[in-house]
């Protein structure tokens, strides 16, 4: 195992358990620094690049850990990797669920579970099987905080790399990370058998509930008023796209919180295919300067589980980029990050 603590507050928890507990040798970035040593302290596959390398995520690696891990600056988020292998953070949390009588903090049953909106679909195939509540959040943590209150979730993520339950209301990136051993553990108890990696835990997931291929595109730094102008194009583009072809839909997201009735409007551009894929924009207040609008990619498919998804997604993207013409308006090629 190695794990990465972005030289934020995840260090220390990382050292003390990982490094004095389990005996993990390989930590990187667990001092803290007030400015995360020059790095940015998201844990993704572009600003965790030591970790990805040495996990071989883009380039094989003949000895590459097993397992790998990171947390971000406050340790609320996470990552998690295999050995040349990514698991996306919506795959995470319905991994999790679908083996929550692994976890001991959970083994004693979900009274339900809930996703961000952007987030795949990936929880809802598990959670229909367990037979137990679901719910389908605005962006940000205070949704998830009252169906926690409430009693009427037990765990909860989002695609943008948090997982958490209501052992703390929060998010928990070093949490999510012991969830993920606790499986590993629960497989591997017969050590005459071969080693149960995280690669086929995930894929024998998407063997029996298939798999959702995703992707988060984020232009980043946008100016505003090219990002109004991508926005005011998206919208007129609803008219057409549900003339498009029978069983398509465009909404905007809105949300009546099943706990005290408040209403969120506005919270998503969602274009949804009838075959269940589907593309959605937003724009996040979270950039350091200027706008930052994500698109999100979404399609799911029962039998081909092994596509690169940047191909599988070929098409859908291809369809956002025209409904946003996001090129032209904001001058930029390509998306700042991909993840």
């Amino acid at each position: 195992m190695c794990f990465d603590g972005m030289h934020g507050v995840a260090g220390p928890y990382a050292t003390k358990i990982f490094g004095e507990i389990f005996g993990v040798k390989e930590l990187y970035r667990c001092t803290v620094l007030p400015d995360f040593g020059g790095c940015h302290p998201d844990p993704n596959l572009t600003y965790a690049k030591e970790l990805v390398d040495k996990m071989g995520i883009n380039e094989k690696v003949e000895n590459a850990p097993e397992f790998g891990a990171a947390c971000d600056g406050d340790a609320d988020r996470n990552m998690i990797l295999g050995k040349g292998f990514f698991v996306t953070p919506s795959d995470s949390v319905a991994i999790i669920v679908a083996n929550h009588e692994c976890i001991p903090y959970l083994k004693g049953g979900l009274s339900g579970a809930a996703r961000s909106m952007p987030t795949s679909g990936a929880l809802d195939m598990v959670t229909k099987k367990l037979k137990i509540g679901n719910y389908e959040t605005p962006t940000g943590w205070k949704f998830f905080g009252n169906l926690l209150d409430a009693g009427q979730i037990s765990i909860c993520g989002e695609e943008s790399f948090g997982t958490g339950s209501s052992h703390v209301r929060e998010k928990d990136g070093v949490w999510a990370v012991l969830c993920w051993l606790q499986i590993l553990a629960a497989k591997n108890t017969d050590k005459t058998k071969p080693l149960v990696t995280v690669e086929q835990i995930v894929r024998e997931h998407w063997a029996e509930y298939g798999r959702n291929y995703y992707q988060r595109y984020d232009y980043e730094g946008v100016d505003t008023d090219a990002a109004e102008k991508v926005f005011a194009r998206i919208v007129d583009q609803f008219g057409p796209f549900k003339a498009e072809q029978e069983g398509n839909v465009a909404e905007i997201f809105k949300y009546i919180d099943p706990v005290d009735a408040s209403l969120s409007d506005n919270q998503g551009w969602i274009f949804l295919y009838k075959d269940g894929s589907r593309f959605i924009f937003r724009q996040s207040g979270t950039g350091s300067s200027g706008a930052t609008i994500r698109v999100y990619l979404e399609k799911y498919s029962k039998d081909e589980l092994d596509i690169d998804p940047t191909h599988a997604l070929k098409l859908i993207s291809e369809k956002a980029l025209a409904v946003s013409d996001i090129r032209n308006l904001t001058g930029r090629a390509a998306p700042t990050v991909i993840t």
